[in-house]
């Protein structure tokens, strides 16, 4: 059993940065690949970044590449979504998820966090 909490959300101008956090429960954090989705008003679920459980290997949805970067400390219990170059469209929900393995679909991951609002003004 997981429990996933957010942090860090926010109101940002565009062209600003945030960086997201979410923290763990549990002693087998490390055991488990972690991934970022998020949801617009109005629209389904997307997948955002996810880390493998080493951090080794990282992957992005082509909307955020370039600008969002996933990293995780295993130390801390902790993943991190490090968001630049935000736009208006960034604007949603974001959640964590995690799961034994890594994927990009929303059903590739059993435990969710109730989410973190972040909110981009143009």
């Amino acid at each position: 059993q997981v429990q996933l909490v957010e942090s860090g959300g926010g109101l940002v101008q565009a062209g600003g940065s945030l960086r997201l956090s979410c923290a763990a429960s549990g002693r087998t954090f490390s055991r488990y690949a972690m991934g970022w989705s998020r949801q617009a008003p109005g629209k389904e679920r997307e997948f955002v970044a996810a880390v493998t459980w080493s951090g080794g290997s990282t992957y992005y949805a082509d909307s955020v590449k370039g600008r969002f970067t996933i990293s995780r400390d295993n130390a801390k219990n902790t993943v991190y979504l490090q968001m630049n170059s935000l736009n208006p469209e960034d604007t949603a929900v974001y959640y964590c998820a995690a799961d034994l393995t890594v994927g990009r679909r929303e059903t590739d991951y059993k435990y969710w966090g109730q989410g973190t609002q972040v909110t981009v003004s143009s």
